[in-house]
């Protein structure tokens, strides 16, 4: 007796295997990567600037938008951007009202966080992110200080941002755009902003300001390229031109021709 409830048992398991087995046979195939190539072209939803991953100047267009070039190129297809002004300026991804129809990568400030993965796969990481400071001058402590909050990017860790500096006892304003930020600051109402590194690093550039990073004790993320789930075939595609863009000394020209780092120049406070 006991044999045969042994036998049933892995009989029930293999019919189970054999049925899941079944049922993958009759799910929509993946044409993701022959779409693409049919239309001879890619699409990528990008914000309306986001320097330096995306910056609207044709000349020099952003680290994002040359890394898509770059792939688009080895797929041997063209890429067509669809600007959209609610990535950069909402946080929130159900508010940006994108779709298949509209894009196959999603790019400008996407961060490889759980939050991330719920809704979207995600490609190869090109460079690192997190919390940044900048300000007119180098500053030795930000206890006390007024700073403006620009958060607008998706998945990075608002909470611990949050908390951290309230241990700090900072005042925080939050701001809608870098423009608004780089205001503030320039009439004295703040003392510096926070921000998003590559962003701070980008801001303090074109500003001649002093950058510097937040503490370890928040979470610093890889940037990657946000893709619909499911999109195999292209996501494999868009690896192996990864690789071939890694092994040519293509994707660290870009980096470096924008100045990216994996961590934002001129140091970072103690955590507390």
């Amino acid at each position: 007796m006991r044999m045969l409830r042994r036998l049933t048992r892995d009989l029930a398991g293999v019919v189970i295997v054999l049925g899941l087995l079944l049922l993958i046979t009759f799910l929509p195939p993946d044409t993701s990567l022959r779409e693409v190539e049919a239309n001879h072209a890619i699409r990528a939803c990008v914000p309306t600037t986001y320097p330096p991953l995306v910056t609207g100047d044709s000349d020099r267009p952003g680290i994002d938008v040359e890394i898509l070039r770059a792939v688009a190129d080895y797929i041997g297809v063209e890429l067509l951007l669809n600007p959209n002004d609610a990535i950069g300026r909402d946080f929130n991804p159900r508010h940006w009202a994108i779709n298949r129809g509209k894009c196959q990568v999603l790019a400008g400030g996407v961060v490889d966080s759980t939050l991330t993965r719920s809704f979207l796969d995600t490609g190869p990481p090109y460079a690192e992110t997190g919390w940044a400071i900048v300000a007119p001058t180098p500053l030795e402590d930000i206890d006390g200080l007024t700073v403006g909050a620009l958060t607008i990017i998706s998945g990075l860790d608002r909470i611990g941002l949050a908390s951290y500096l309230r241990r700090r006892n900072v005042t925080v304003r939050v701001v809608r755009n870098g423009q608004e930020l780089v205001d503030g600051i320039a009439s004295g109402e703040l003392d510096g902003g926070v921000t998003e590194t590559l962003l701070a690093g980008g801001l303090a550039a074109d500003n001649d300001w002093w950058v510097a990073s937040l503490p370890d004790e928040l979470d610093r993320y890889n940037l990657v390229f946000g893709l619909w789930k499911g999109d195999l075939t292209l996501k494999r595609e868009i690896v192996q031109a990864f690789r071939q863009l890694e092994s040519d000394g293509t994707l660290a020209a870009i980096l470096e021709r924008y100045g990216a780092a994996p961590r934002a120049q001129g140091g970072s406070f103690p955590a507390r």
